[in-house]
């Protein structure tokens, strides 16, 4: 994750140097808070792979002595078919649509909103002992 963190490392360098030089040239608040927002949202990238490469160590891809057969296998697990992505974007759109025509749609829609995110998260969530038909204390079979 070297490339990356790097990579990140010098875009929030740009925007950190640009914003302020930005608004000294053309005392506009609109482009300035757009490139201190673009700044923070970079900043939060570049956190989350550099900590995410210290704890995972060096990849193939990080070391130049590293084989093309080094980096074959599982990537990560993908859901093959899920409908949760679909209403969560759903729900997403009709909760911004609700900051545009009115704050009762916005309203409506969280609920929704939080509902599938959360469907999303936890869809492939498992107790400990489920696979065995116990209860998560140990005590015996579940009752259905």
């Amino acid at each position: 994750m070297k490339v990356e963190v790097r990579m990140f490392g010098f875009v929030g360098a740009f925007f950190l140097v640009m914003g302020p030089t930005y608004w000294w040239l053309s005392k506009d608040p609109v482009g300035t808070t757009a490139l201190t927002m673009a700044f923070g949202l970079n900043a939060l990238i570049w956190f989350y792979l550099f900590f995410t490469s210290i704890r995972i160590g060096p990849r193939p891809e990080d070391r130049d002595d590293a084989e093309i057969s080094e980096a074959a296998g599982d990537l990560g697990f993908f859901s093959p078919y899920s409908w949760w992505p679909l209403f969560a974007a759903a729900s997403a759109a009709l909760a911004v649509t609700g900051v545009i025509f009115g704050w009762w749609l916005l309203i409506i829609a969280m609920p929704f909103l939080a509902y599938s995110v959360i469907g999303m998260v936890f869809e492939y969530y498992r107790r400990e002992n489920d696979r065995y038909g116990e209860m998560a204390d140990g005590h015996g079979p579940r009752s259905t």
